[in-house]
């Protein structure tokens, strides 16, 4: 068993997206700050309505998936294959977009708090173009383990805790995701595996914890190195941190805004497709 050390500190930039939603975006805020497979992550909360009331209107994808992970509040996903989800508490929406999907996300609350987390995953060349997707799910749907010093939400992966094997609400993916919300306890101390050859994240979102005798910091992407395990010790208040997993794809990435492709050619064949009505044809 190898221990899995903190490697690189990515912290979260303040900037806006959609129609002016403040977020913090830690992988991704430029091309070369990415975590193959994963593209970008995105940190949303304030208790203030016009950091986030105007939403995220319609807009095109291509190439790529989107986990939305709704910590507190209210949003409605509507796309162009007649899909609708109620976002709240503890759910996730996990959509493909494959050839090319035009959806909106918008707040169904004009008050209070509203926190989460979007990921972008890439797809593989031989998958970018697969008919686009979408899933809901529940909070109920994520399995919740409780181990010794912790507790984990485990949205998506497979994981080996006490000799027995958890799986999450999303398996079977090429890139095979880990992503789990730990929960520890005031003081608490636990060791979690992680797949060896993934590249792998924490994002320390509440309280304080370490890795091993590295503190991590708050809401950035806690970049670690090769292993199979890790070992997370909380503060006097407890954690919440995100455990983020991956294998790696390896190839080239071309993106233009809402376009994630291999090749310059086919971002130019993307922007043909929307201009002409075709993206999602």
């Amino acid at each position: 068993m190898t221990e899995r050390t903190l490697k690189q500190v990515i912290p979260g930039a303040e900037t806006s997206d959609g129609a002016g939603v403040r977020i913090k975006r830690s992988l991704g805020q430029h091309p070369s700050v990415r975590l193959d497979p994963f593209l970008m992550l995105d940190e949303f909360g304030s208790a203030d309505a016009a950091d986030y009331i105007a939403g995220f209107p319609s807009h095109p994808h291509r190439g790529f998936e989107t986990v939305t992970y709704m910590i507190e509040g209210h949003m409605l996903h509507e796309d162009h294959l007649g899909n609708r989800g109620e976002l709240r508490n503890g759910g996730v929406q996990w959509m493909t977009a494959g050839r090319g999907i035009i959806h909106s996300e918008m707040p169904q609350q004009e008050e209070g708090v509203m926190r989460g987390f979007q990921l972008w995953l890439n797809l593989p060349a031989a998958e970018k173009m697969t008919d686009a997707g979408y899933r809901d799910i529940q909070p109920e749907d994520i399995p919740e383990i409780t181990v010794t010093g912790a507790r984990i939400k485990l949205i998506a992966g497979t994981m080996t805790l006490d000799g027995a094997s958890h799986q999450g609400a999303v398996v079977g993916r090429s890139t095979d995701p880990l992503y789990a919300d730990l929960q520890l306890d005031p003081d608490g101390q636990a060791t979690l595996p992680v797949p060896a050859g993934h590249n792998a994240m924490l994002y320390l979102y509440e309280g304080d914890a370490s890795l091993g005798e590295q503190a991590l910091r708050r809401s950035a992407a806690n970049v670690l190195g090769d292993g199979d395990r890790i070992t997370l010790s909380a503060g006097t208040n407890g954690a919440r941190l995100l455990l983020i997993a991956g294998r790696p794809i390896g190839e080239p990435v071309v993106q233009y805004g809402p376009f994630v492709m291999n090749t310059r050619e086919e971002i130019e064949q993307a922007l043909r497709d929307y201009q002409n009505g075709r993206l999602t044809a």
